[in-house]
């Protein structure tokens, strides 16, 4: 079982504007953490969401997609509002604007978290807002690091939003801190510049990968694709072309949990077992992945793609 933490959101996404020029915003379900949640539950996986959802009519929207994705809710849903993010798109790119004081998704806590968490649970991943500030992020660091020392899998995409982060060092600190106890890792080309500048991007990822204690090392790159590293294997996929594109939202998540996914379903549940595979294995995982992301990429907002439609990627 896949066990997830951390935000989720509403995104009120931008549309065409109104016949009296005011923009029209469309409500759909988010949040980094969520997402890879709802795509690793429709690619048929047993996926546990141990962060608490608003009982308010947002709440019960964002409840009512990770039931209908096969996602299990074990967290009580709690009275506190929902996160909202107001989303600009250009040129099928988002921005972002964030309000999240106080809201049901940051009401965590260590003994929460390990009374929720199944014990079926053999993988845990969290990223994104979660670990931004706040006491609930450093709930979350300290839960982390735990699970891999009960002999979990940990999985994180930092997913960096750097309009809202107030104090820099910190937060890198925390990433990096997080980075030494992580088993599968990814995070975008963006990430890595934000997280490493002033460097080439050959210097800054030799960097963050020295950081990393994670035994497979993905770094996306947009259009250009990705690449991944497991011990000496180094791999570079291209992006699959996307006939439609409609919006980016959720791409990275729906690769992300896709990898898990796969991990998951294949039993490499260890560091040893996934440490142990070659490099055809790796290179048809990455594919699905951008397969993946590349079928959501053609859609509005996250909506990942489910496993009957991965038959033929």
């Amino acid at each position: 079982m896949i066990s997830v933490g951390g935000e989720n959101l509403i995104d009120l996404v931008s549309g065409e504007a109104a016949a009296n020029g005011l923009p029209q915003y469309v409500a759909n379900p988010g949040g980094s953490p969520f997402n890879v949640a709802m795509a690793a539950g429709r690619q048929g996986r047993q996926v546990a969401y141990l962060t608490p959802v608003s009982e308010d009519a947002l709440g019960e929207l964002l409840a009512e997609c990770l039931v209908q994705s096969h996602v299990e809710l074990v967290a009580p849903r709690l009275p506190h509002p929902t996160s909202l993010a107001v989303v600009s798109i250009t040129d099928g790119i988002p921005s972002y604007a964030f309000h999240r004081n106080g809201t049901a998704e940051r009401q965590v806590s260590i003994d929460s978290l390990q009374r929720d968490m199944p014990a079926a649970t053999t993988l845990f991943h969290v990223g994104s807002l979660a670990l931004i500030d706040g006491d609930d992020a450093d709930i979350w660091e300290t839960f982390f690091a735990g699970c891999q020392g009960r002999g979990l899998m940990t999985s994180m995409d930092p997913n960096v939003r750097p309009g809202l982060i107030s104090d820099r060092d910190s937060y890198v600190a925390r990433i990096r801190r997080m980075m030494r106890h992580v088993d599968i890792f990814k995070l975008s080309d963006e990430d890595l510049e934000w997280l490493y500048p002033d460097r080439s991007h050959d210097d800054a990822l030799a960097a963050c990968r020295d950081d990393c204690d994670a035994v497979l090392f993905i770094l996306t790159l947009g259009g250009a694709g990705s690449r991944a590293f497991l011990g000496d294997i180094e791999i570079q996929a291209d992006a699959p072309a996307v006939e439609t594109l409609v919006d980016t939202v959720g791409a990275g998540d729906t690769y992300m949990a896709t990898i898990l996914s796969w991990v998951v379903e294949t039993g490499l549940t260890s560091r040893a077992a996934l440490a142990a595979i070659d490099e055809n294995t790796l290179r048809a995982a990455i594919h699905r992945a951008a397969g993946a992301a590349a079928i959501n990429c053609g859609r509005s907002g996250c909506n990942p793609p489910w496993r009957e439609e991965l038959g033929s990627v």
